[in-house]
C-alpha cells in the first residue's frame, strides 16, 4: 500500500540530467530515481531549483516529472515542485503533477513577484484546489515572499496544506506552536541535525544525490535523536552538506555525483562548470565524507 505520507522521511531534490549536448537525459534521470528509491529513499522532487526549472521548457518540464513517476518503485514518492510566475502557471503544473500520478507538490509563493500576505495566500488556496497535498516550500535562492511564521499560519488554514520546508531552527519551534498540524520538513543538508532533533519529520535532501546510504544512516541517527553516533557522523558529513546553500549549489551536487561514480553531467547556462579551486575543495570535502562509509567516524 501506498504511504500516506510521502513528505515524511527523506525526499531528494532531483537534478535535471543533461547530455553533453544540453538535452534533456530522460534515460539517466529514470535510472538515477530507482537507484535513490532502491536505496531507500522515501520520495523524488523533480522541477525545483536543483532541477534547473527555468532553464527548461514546458515540454521537458512535463517529461520530467512523467519520466520520475515511471521510473520511481514502490515506496518512493514523486513530488514535483510546481513554481510559477503566477497561481495560473502553479496549478498548471500541480494540474500536470496530478495527471502524471506523482504524491504530493512542493509550492513556492510566486516566483518573482512579492506578494501581499491576502495574495499568497489565495495563492496557496488554489494550488490546494487541484487535489494533491501540498508542501509549502520557500527556497531561499529564488524567494521574492517571506513566509515568516505568521504567514505561514494563515496559509496553513487551507485544506491540503500538509507540511513546509524550513531551514530556521529558530523558526521551526513558532512553526510547531501556530501550525501544530503541519508537518516541518528540513530544508538545508547543513541543517539537519538541529532541525530533525527539534521534530523535522523529513528531510528535502540535496546529498543523497551522490550518497545516499549514508545521508540515509545519518536521518535515522538523527531521527532516532541519536546523538552519541549522529554527531561525529554529521562533524564527517558537514562540509559537503553545506554546498547545497551555495550560489554553485546546482553545479557542485552535478560534479558530487561524478566524483562518486554516478553520472552528473553539465548545467545548462548561465551555470558554467564550479571553477578549479571550488572543484578541488568540493573533491576534498567528498572524499572525507566517503571515509565515514568504509572506516570509523572519528570523534568530532
Amino acid at each position: 500500500m501506498a504511504a500516506t505520507t510521502p513528505w515524511q522521511g527523506v525526499v531528494v531534490a532531483l537534478p535535471t540530467l543533461f547530455r553533453n549536448d544540453l538535452s534533456v537525459d530522460y534515460d539517466r534521470i529514470q535510472e538515477h530515481v530507482r537507484w535513490l528509491g532502491d536505496a531507500g529513499c522515501r520520495g523524488v522532487a523533480p522541477c525545483g531549483p536543483l532541477g534547473e526549472y527555468p532553464a527548461l521548457s514546458e515540454g521537458e518540464r512535463a517529461d520530467v516529472v512523467r519520466a520520475a513517476v515511471e521510473a520511481a518503485p514502490p515506496g518512493c514518492a514523486v513530488l514535483p515542485a510546481v513554481g510559477g510566475y503566477g497561481s495560473r502557471q502553479a496549478c498548471q503544473w500541480a494540474e500536470q503533477a496530478l495527471s502524471a500520478g506523482a504524491r504530493a507538490v512542493l509550492a513556492p509563493p510566486p516566483v518573482g513577484y512579492p506578494g501581499g500576505p491576502a495574495e499568497v495566500v489565495a495563492h496557496y488556496r488554489e494550488v490546494a484546489a487541484v487535489g494533491l497535498p501540498v508542501v509549502v516550500c520557500r527556497d531561499p535562492a529564488e524567494a521574492t515572499v517571506d513566509l515568516t511564521p505568521d504567514l505561514l499560519a494563515r496559509i496553513a488554514e487551507t485544506d491540503g496544506v500538509v507540511a513546509v520546508r524550513e531551514d530556521d531552527v529558530r523558526r521551526l519551534h513558532r512553526v510547531r506552536d501556530l501550525c501544530p498540524h503541519l508537518d516541518v520538513l528540513a530544508g538545508a543538508d547543513d541543517v539537519l541535525l538541529e532541525l530533525t532533533v527539534c521534530g523535522a519529520a523529513g528531510w528535502l535532501a540535496r546529498c543523497p544525490n551522490a550518497l545516499p546510504r549514508l545521508c540515509l544512516r545519518l536521518h535515522r541517527l538523527c531521527a532516532a535523536r541519536d546523538l552519541a553516533a549522529a554527531l561525529p557522523l554529521y562533524a564527517r558529513l558537514h562540509p559537503l552538506l553545506g554546498w547545497g546553500a551555495r550560489t554553485e549549489g546546482v553545479q557542485a551536487v552535478k560534479l558530487a555525483m561524478g566524483l562518486a561514480g554516478r553520472y552528473g553531467g553539465p548545467c545548462r547556462p548561465p551555470r558554467g562548470p564550479l571553477p578549479p579551486d571550488l572543484e578541488e575543495r568540493l573533491c576534498r570535502d567528498l572524499r572525507r565524507a566517503e571515509r565515514a562509509e568504509t572506516g570509523p567516524v572519528p570523534a568530532a
